[in-house]
């Protein structure tokens, strides 16, 4: 016999309900009984469902309850408890026995507190009904009309997936596989079941149960891949099943919901449910044709670039994407996406010349982002692509290319050390440092550091505040000096984020040593940054290789305004 799998209400449910042996008792303490009276009471009548529960038929007719024992007990005494205290005339329409408990079913029926401490499973049946009593008196006055509401969402909303095991798996074998790490089945695998078993052979159909399920393999492989992954979804974190993403797309187009509701639990596998047992392979026919979808996005470069950049800013799903994409051809796929990053941006070229560090953070990220994007997307090399893996793997900040006095360091003297230690690098060997002005800060520095590993408190700071000052006056030029301003757009580059406060705050020169150290080493900087720190868009005639001055801020900003240029607003479309 083939597993059969469909929702059924739990006011539905009926039988006689078996235990076996080689499953723990009922264990369920005051939090878990908590939380699913609440989870079924804010429902509020939508559907809502629980976890699957697996049974098995047995030789008498009884149930084999295989999984899912402990929320079916908390059911019954829910059920129990209304029909007690006469709240409602019925209880639960299904009956549980323990196989280790003699009168486990008579205690269900009438929890008593002189048998609570018979054994272990009687003492923690009777705290969920207590509990269950805590509950329902906390409402005081409105306790019928929650009662009846309660019950009625057992009967109409609240459903489990009700999943019968085939008379040959071995039920200790099934039992062990799904409480190994506690790991419930997700939509993925409920749909999974449901088109296999619909997939047989039967009178007038071909078995096509083998080949969907090697093609469900191939496909999840190829969705596991790190760069395809984070190209979808712009993150890197795996799930169990990835191709959940591809049945949660099908699911949202097939019933309407915006991927960016809550989904209630198993809405993908209610959803396609009928689709499924309607005709099974023209459901997985749809399913191919996403995939392909997700495949052929990811191959094309310039639709790969501009849909990353949507889902990596978090404007548009994938989901949201395909159906913007749906019927266009190429070319209108193309003006499509341009105009939602445009939209997105939202920026005039004026717009982005006046942007600013401490007003528009979010939205300077947003314009170096597409920059570094479109500086990859624009090479001629066909296999150049931005690593969106890559950058879904860091925490990203912006970071100020020279960061004179973009914010104070805290008063730490550990912070002060490192700060000092890092600059001391710099003056040691600059070669455009006069020989008086290197020895005198030199040796502030070296004050300063013996003042601090003495642990001296009286005047250190102060003195840190001078060499600081006199520091960075040495190693900043004259244009910056002038206080232009550093928390502009043409100051600014995307670097991983950290806690390092010293080098945060530290000069152009440090910076740069420092960035080209993590590029030698292999971490991943993108692209525009480490171009800002090898001076790649300042005129030749322009560099000073060791500052950042005006020139080099012109220069950035005309190169970041390139990039961006085809997704920015008119001045008349803006206004």
């Amino acid at each position: 016999m083939d597993a059969i799998l469909e929702p059924r209400a739990v006011g539905d449910v009926t039988g006689a309900f078996f235990v076996p042996g080689y499953q723990r008792g009922y264990r369920w303490g005051p939090d878990e009984v908590d939380r699913l009276l609440a989870d079924i009471w804010e429902s509020n009548g939508e559907p809502y469902y629980l976890q699957p529960v697996v049974v098995k038929q047995m030789a008498d007719g009884r149930w084999e309850l295989i999984d899912g024992q402990q929320r079916f007990t908390t059911l019954y005494l829910i059920f129990q408890y209304m029909r007690d205290q006469g709240l409602q005339s019925a209880g639960a329409g299904y009956s549980i026995e323990y196989e280790t408990r003699p009168g486990s079913q008579e205690f269900l029926r009438s929890p008593m507190a002189d048998h609570k401490d018979e054994n272990i499973d009687f003492h923690h049946i009777f705290g969920a009904y207590e509990r269950i009593r805590t509950w329902f008196e906390a409402w005081e006055h409105r306790t019928q009309h929650v009662a009846n509401k309660f019950y009625g969402y057992l009967f109409d909303s609240v459903k489990v997936i009700w999943y019968e095991a085939s008379q040959d798996l071995d039920s200790i074998t099934l039992f062990t596989r799904l409480n190994v790490g506690r790991i419930p089945l997700t939509d993925a695998e409920l749909v999974k079941a449901l088109v296999l078993a619909n997939s047989r052979a039967r009178p007038g159909y071909s078995d096509k149960s083998e080949q969907i399920a090697a093609q469900w393999d191939q496909f999840e492989r190829e969705l596991r891949s790190p760069e395809v992954w984070s190209f979808i979804t712009g993150r890197h974190e795996h799930e169990a099943t990835h191709i959940g993403l591809v049945l949660d797309t099908l699911a949202d187009r097939n019933g309407g919901r915006s991927s960016g509701r809550h989904r209630p639990r198993y809405y993908t596998f209610e959803t396609l449910r009928n689709e499924i047992t309607a005709d099974a392979q023209a459901f997985w026919d749809r399913v191919v044709r996403l995939h392909s979808l997700i495949l052929g996005w990811h191959d094309d470069r310039q639709v790969f670039h501009k849909v990353g950049f949507l889902i990596q800013v978090g404007s548009d799903t994938f989901g949201q994407l395909v159906n913007m994409a749906d019927g266009l051809t190429k070319p209108q796929l193309h003006e499509a996406l341009d105009g939602r990053i445009r939209d997105v941006l939202d920026l005039t070229e004026e717009d982005l010349g006046a942007l600013d560090y401490d007003t528009r953070s979010a939205k300077c990220n947003e314009v170096l982002l597409l920059m570094n994007v479109e500086t990859v997307r624009a090479r001629k090399d066909d296999t150049a692509r931005y690593s969106f893996n890559a950058h879904s793997r860091g925490s990203w900040s912006l970071e100020h290319i020279h960061a004179q006095n973009a914010k104070e360091l805290r008063r730490d003297e550990k912070i002060w050390r490192e700060w000092l230690l890092l600059q001391r690098d710099v003056v040691e060997d600059l070669p455009t440092l006069e020989s008086a002005v290197r020895a005198e800060l030199l040796s502030e520095i070296d004050d300063v550091l013996g003042m601090i590993a003495e642990q001296q408190v009286h005047g250190v700071g102060v003195r840190f505040d001078a060499v600081k000052a006199a520091v960075e006056d040495a190693l900043t030029d004259e244009s910056t000096r002038r206080g232009e301003n550093v928390h502009s757009l043409a100051n600014l580059a995307l670097l991983a984020s950290g806690d390092n406060s010293a080098l945060s705050n530290s000069t152009f020169e440090v910076k740069r040593r420092e960035i080209l150290a993590r590029d030698k080493a292999g971490s991943y900087i993108p692209p525009c940054t480490r171009n800002v720190f090898l001076k790649y868009y300042t005129d030749a005639d322009d560099q000073q290789i060791h500052f950042w001055g005006a020139a080099d801020r012109e220069s950035y900003l005309k190169a970041i305004l390139e990039a961006v240029a085809p997704y920015l607003q008119t001045s008349e479309v803006a206004a």
